[in-house]
Parts: C-alpha cells; sequence; structure tokens
C-alpha cells in the first residue's frame, strides 16, 4: 500500500517519506479501513515536529482522524460491518498506522457508522475537533440553556462546538475572530454574536451583549493568552474548558477571585478521555449529524503526494477549518 511515514521528528519537508508499505491486517476486535481521506489535524504536525515530546513508536504513520471503508475484521469484530462507511478517531495515539495510508487498522470502537449524507471528506474531519469540542462543552454537564463563548470561532474545534453547542441547546453563543472572513464562517455555523477581536474589546463586547452578566461556559483555544479576559467574563458556577494555550504555556492567574465564584478550569486531552466520555461524544455526534445540524469545515484537500504541503499549511495557522489528505482519492 501508498503510505506515508516518518522515523525521525523535525520539519515536513525533511523527515515525511511517501512509499509503498506491507498492508496491515486486523488482530482480534480490529478493522482495517480502505482510508478514502485523511484528516490533518494541529496535533499531528506537533507530534511530528517534536513539539509535544518524542516518538512514541519507532515508524509513525501520521494522523488520527479519517473516513474510509472497512475492508476486513479481525476475530471478535462482526462481519456485517465488512463494507461500512466509517470516520475514524484516535488512529495515530501510541499506535504506527494512523490514517496519512491506503490502508488503516485500529479497534473497531474507533471506526464509527458514518451516515450516507456525509462526505469522506467531512468525516475525516470529525474526530479531534468535533470529539475535543463536544468535551469541552460537557465537562461539566452540558450547556444547555446558558451562554457559551466559544474563543476562536472559525477554527476547526471551535466550528464544531458552535454548531453542538446550538444543537445541545445552548441558549446564547458568542465567538471570537480575527476577520470578516472568519467571522462569517462562525456565523454561518450558527453563532448569535461574533466578536472581531483584533478591532474590538472582547470584554466590553461580551459584557454588552450579555447586559454585564457575563457567560456559563467557555470553550478556550488559547488559555494562556485569553485567561486574564476570561476570568472577567465567566459568570459564577461556571466552566472554563480549554484544550490549547499556546502562547503562554505556564499561564499564572489570580486564585481567590476564580475560587470566590466557584469557577471550574477543565483541561481536554481527547486521547485521555474515558471510555464512557468517548462513546458519549460518539453517540451525540452522530446525532448532530444526522439531524443535520453538524458541518465539519473543510479548508483544504490535498492528495497523499501533497501532504508536505498540507502539512505546512496547518502550520501556517492561516487554515480555517479541516485540511485534509486523500489516500485513497476520495
Amino acid at each position: 500500500m501508498k503510505a506515508i511515514w516518518y522515523e525521525t521528528q523535525g520539519p515536513a519537508s525533511d523527515v515525511l517519506t511517501l512509499g509503498e508499505r506491507a498492508e496491515p491486517l486486523p488482530g482480534p476486535g480490529e478493522v482495517a479501513v480502505t482510508v478514502q481521506a485523511s484528516g490533518v489535524n494541529p496535533s499531528d504536525v506537533k507530534i511530528r515536529s517534536g513539539a509535544r515530546g518524542p516518538m512514541a513508536v519507532d515508524l509513525q504513520i501520521p494522523h488520527s482522524d479519517g473516513a474510509g471503508v472497512i475492508k476486513a475484521v479481525g476475530e471478535g469484530v462482526d462481519p456485517a460491518r465488512l463494507g461500512e462507511r466509517v470516520w475514524l478517531f484516535s488512529a495515530a495515539y501510541k499506535r504506527v498506522g494512523g490514517t496519512c495510508a491506503e490502508v488503516c487498522v485500529l479497534p473497531a470502537e474507533h471506526a464509527v457508522p458514518l451516515p450516507d449524507q456525509i462526505s469522506v471528506k467531512a468525516g475525516a474531519a470529525l474526530g479531534i475537533p468535533a470529539m475535543t469540542a463536544h468535551r469541552a462543552l460537557f465537562c461539566n454537564g452540558g450547556v444547555a440553556d446558558k451562554t457559551v463563548l466559544v474563543t476562536g470561532g472559525a477554527g476547526a474545534v471551535g466550528h464544531s462546538a458552535i454548531q453542538i453547542a446550538k444543537w445541545a441547546g445552548a441558549e446564547k453563543i458568542i465567538t471570537t475572530v480575527s476577520s470578516a472572513a472568519k467571522a462569517a464562517i462562525a456565523m454561518a455555523a450558527g453563532a448569535d454574536h461574533v466578536i472581531n477581536y483584533r478591532q474590538q474589546d472582547v470584554v466590553e463586547a461580551v459584557l454588552a451583549d450579555t447586559q454585564g452578566a457575563g457567560v456559563d461556559h467557555i470553550v478556550e483555544v488559547e488559555l494562556g493568552g485569553n485567561l486574564a479576559q476570561s476570568a472577567q467574563l465567566i459568570a459564577e458556577h461556571g466552566t472554563i474548558a480549554w484544550y490549547g494555550s499556546e502562547s503562554v504555556r505556564e499561564p499564572v492567574f489570580a486564585a481567590y477571585p476564580l475560587m470566590f465564584r466557584n469557577i471550574t478550569l477543565h483541561g481536554v486531552f481527547l486521547y485521555a478521555i474515558t471510555p464512557e466520555q468517548r462513546a458519549s461524544a460518539v453517540a451525540d455526534i452522530t446525532s448532530a449529524l444526522e439531524a443535520g445540524l453538524l458541518r465539519p469545515l473543510i479548508d483544504s484537500v490535498w492528495s497523499l503526494e501533497e501532504t508536505v504541503k498540507a502539512h505546512e499549511r496547518v502550520e501556517s495557522g492561516e487554515r480555517s477549518g479541516a485540511v485534509i489528505v486523500q489516500p485513497g482519492g476520495a
């Protein structure tokens, strides 16, 4: 099979190799999937670059997310799943075989039936963005009837968070973006109020929109960089759920002002969620997809031969939505 892999960490152009590898076979509890689309996420490029520590395996076929068709099943997996369209998640976490190959083998529960109306490209954009967004929204009981602030509403996770919050019954969804083009993306996703943080004071804008009450729940892309403003905006008993902190890796904050209001700070790392949390995310994402209320945003699509360019696109920080590589050419 054709695949992309690396054996050392570094720049994409230096370490990514395109070639032929032996096709993997599913073991007990596993499925083999013909991969038609592979999602490239920030975590994939950070692991490849070395920004997330040393490699967990000696040789890595990258990318955790993808979509395709089950071509073989291992012992203990229902043969009726053969030919099933699926979306994939966590394929490469501490495993050799990610989705950036024509065939991927992974645990059967990490291959989720893909509704007929959802394309494989959209399916490949679900895993990390949608499941991270779900955990960030439901980490403290859900957001029904609450006011939610999503920072970075045009990013892959933020875009999913807006849609899932709307599906989950949030009363109001506020989001921040950095341009008019990204504002349009966030509005189309269902945001009620979009704030361009390059042109507006976020604290003033949010407090004006909420009549000074602030927000009940924050889905935070940049904890360290935004913590000072979040502390001013989060309402009593509120939750700040963060899945990134790049500009400030070790945030310092005033503990008592948050403690006195019973504020919850909740970190979200998708790979470490419990089986129950994972099952809840899969069920809710499937329901939102079937209801037509969750449609992943695709930034760009590349061939397998263009994987280096796809990684560089993610690293540029200019993308809106998911970057897709097509091992199967779908």
